[in-house]
């Protein structure tokens, strides 16, 4: 996968918490982000992968995100080992 394609699921998957309130608000109270400051940190180096490790925590959401983006569960696992290679080892 190229970084190109590991960003372009990130952003998608920012996209779709956006579109969940709920997750959002998980999302925003785990990283201590205020809604109006979603767009300043994701020029941030280390939000997208951030977002994808949301992802990786949550089974029941990972799926749904997959399943919306028609792609496998298991890509969004190699879109966050490409965005962030230097630490491989998920939490």
């Amino acid at each position: 996968m190229s970084r190109e394609g590991a960003e372009a699921i990130a952003i998608s998957g920012l996209q779709f918490l956006v579109e969940n309130p709920d997750a959002l608000g998980r999302f925003l109270a785990l990283t201590g982000i205020g809604p109006g400051d979603i767009r300043a940190a994701a020029q941030e180096p280390g939000f997208l992968t951030g977002v994808l490790e949301f992802y990786l925590e949550d089974e029941s959401l990972l799926l749904a995100f997959a399943a919306s983006q028609s792609i496998r569960p298991m890509m969004i696992a190699a879109a966050r080992l490409v965005l962030s290679p230097e630490d491989s080892e998920l939490s």
